[in-house]
């Protein structure tokens, strides 16, 4: 298995895993959409994609990515990432893909000079939770500083 960085061009590699992580979240497949938006974010530059490749048969398959958007902090001064989707087809589970992604992640926020890498998960997914833990991510406790408002545009 190896890791590398989705460049811009070459989002197709990862279009079938993005569309199986959306049906995941109960999107109906559209194999369409799927390779749009990811273009769209790697044309500018507004998200990091990284897969994770694996030999079957001989032949390189993308086993799982993870996708991270930049969140930025004035107050901070910082560029900072969120690790908004990982995903590792079933087949391939069990075998340290997603951790693997997450340390790829972790490095790469490093490299680059951010402070932190944050993410959110369902309450009910207990097996993305342990592996967040295992990685090193620790749940924050309810905003303190700061209260959060969302207006629904949709």
């Amino acid at each position: 298995m190896h890791i590398r960085q989705i460049q811009s061009g070459e989002a197709i590699q990862v279009v079938r895993l993005f569309d199986q992580y959306r049906m995941f979240y109960k999107q109906a497949s559209d194999i369409a959409l799927a390779q749009r938006f990811l273009e769209e974010r790697l044309n500018n530059n507004e998200s990091v994609i990284f897969a994770a490749f694996a030999e079957v048969n001989g032949t390189e398959h993308a086993a799982g990515f993870t996708q991270l958007y930049p969140k930025y902090s004035s107050m901070r001064a910082s560029k900072n990432w969120i690790l908004n989707d990982l995903f590792v087809e079933g087949a391939f589970r069990k075998n340290g893909i997603g951790a693997a992604l997450i340390q790829r992640a972790i490095a790469f926020a490093r490299e680059n000079g951010a402070t932190f890498i944050q993410l959110e998960t369902a309450y009910d997914n207990s097996t993305a939770q342990r592996l967040y833990e295992q990685t090193g991510f620790r749940q924050q406790p309810p905003e303190t500083e700061f209260i959060v408002y969302r207006y629904a545009l949709v």
